[in-house]
């Protein structure tokens, strides 16, 4: 019989991608959203137990972040849920270079049950589906670490694995380390979407005390803005995350989705097309 698997975060960035493929592969798929059913919320741990009744197995995706105050915690409880309710596998989606994310880790590796770990570099999607889309749509990118080469890796990269990791017990007591097969400055990165999308887009380099003071008069929540901050500072300042890893092509066979081949795919999405100006 296919098993039972929760997909935490099923509606956003890794985790739609997982629920379609194990859709195709004909698993028992139940999607761990506030708005499923039963519905899964991070914030409020009374309706867990439902959420997990029947479960085998369980990707975890922490929302926004393994690093923020509270995701140790809420990861601690989640793995007591799973225990008591006899879920046999634990894939954790974590993040590359992340020590906080790293005490998570733990929890799950220590938890009698079987897992694997997923550490992930940053997505090549950040650039069409958050937070830089819009200094693309926008036509002006200012970043700070203009300097860091980063190995993007794609999201449906790290579904494919995921899903390896979820249905194949060879993956068990394993971490992977998910990065693309080269790095790419922001300035690259944008340089080549520019080039594909026929736009003009300029990059601009500033320092980390400058973006953050632009985020505050954007009037970003503070919340964010100290996430996006300990990103650009402890995964993108450390240099141990230019290193390119082997894993997706140990895993899948295959080398790691290519910075261009997503940007070729993407710019036929239309996510990337100028906006109209209502004048002309």
């Amino acid at each position: 019989m296919k098993q039972n698997i929760l997909v935490i975060g099923g509606t956003g960035k890794t985790g739609r991608r997982i629920v379609k493929l194990l859709n195709k592969l004909d698993y028992n798929v139940r999607v761990g959203s506030r708005t499923g059913t039963p519905a899964f919320d991070w914030h409020n741990t009374d309706g867990w137990t439902a959420a997990l009744e029947g479960i085998d197995a369980i990707y975890i995706t922490y929302q926004p972040d393994l690093a923020v105050p509270g995701a140790l915690a809420a990861i601690e409880d989640l793995v007591k849920v799973a225990k008591k309710q006899n879920v046999k596998k634990l894939v954790l989606l974590s993040g590359k270079g992340e020590k906080e994310a790293q005490l998570c880790e733990q929890v799950v590796i220590h938890s009698g049950l079987e897992y694997t770990i997923v550490r992930a570099n940053w997505f090549n999607q950040n650039f069409s589906e958050n937070f830089l889309v819009e200094g693309i749509l926008g036509g002006h990118v200012a970043l700070p670490f203009a300097e860091a080469k980063i190995p993007f890796v794609d999201a449906n990269d790290i579904a494919e694995v995921a899903v390896k990791a979820l249905t194949e017990d060879s993956h068990n007591g394993n971490i992977y380390e998910l990065t693309g097969a080269e790095g790419l400055t922001f300035e690259e990165a944008v340089g080549i979407i520019a080039k594909a999308s026929g736009r003009s887009i300029l990059f601009t380099g500033i320092s980390i005390d400058a973006y953050v003071s632009a985020m505050r008069q954007q009037e970003i929540s503070e919340d964010f803005i100290w996430l996006v901050q300990y990103l650009f500072t402890e995964v993108l300042g450390n240099p141990n995350n230019s290193e390119v890893t082997h894993d997706i092509e140990k895993v899948l066979g295959r080398k790691p989705i290519s910075f261009n081949e997503y940007v070729e795919k993407t710019v036929g999405s239309g996510v990337w097309d100028a906006p109209v100006n209502q004048f002309d």
